[in-house]
């Protein structure tokens, strides 16, 4: 099994349509947690307006099942029409400095 894999996913709503997005991304977050790799799965505002997921998956081999699954494609329909562009999606690996708690999410 490979190393944890934390990611992050911007959407940048259309104008007017911010609650509507936060609402459907809602909706599949506690699902999401009942996922087999599932750390941490957030959303959070970013002062650009956009809405920033923070995600943390114990395995690449979790995430790929994750991303593969119905939870996603659920809420991957719910935000048609809500968005500007496609999600960006961002892997990151840790880097790990300082303790291992404090180095890495």
């Amino acid at each position: 099994m490979s190393e944890a894999v934390v990611v992050t996913v911007t959407f940048r709503p259309v104008e007017g349509a911010r609650d509507e997005l936060v609402k459907a991304l809602s909706v599949g977050i506690a699902e999401v947690h009942t996922e087999t790799g599932c750390e941490l799965y957030a959303i959070h505002d970013a002062p650009d307006g956009t809405i920033i997921m923070l995600e943390k998956w114990s395995s690449s081999e979790d995430l790929e099942a994750h991303g593969a699954g119905d939870i996603v494609a659920r809420m991957n329909a719910t935000l048609v029409g809500l968005l500007e562009s496609a999600p960006e999606i961002t892997l990151l690996s840790p880097i790990p400095a300082g303790s291992s708690y404090q180095g890495q999410l």
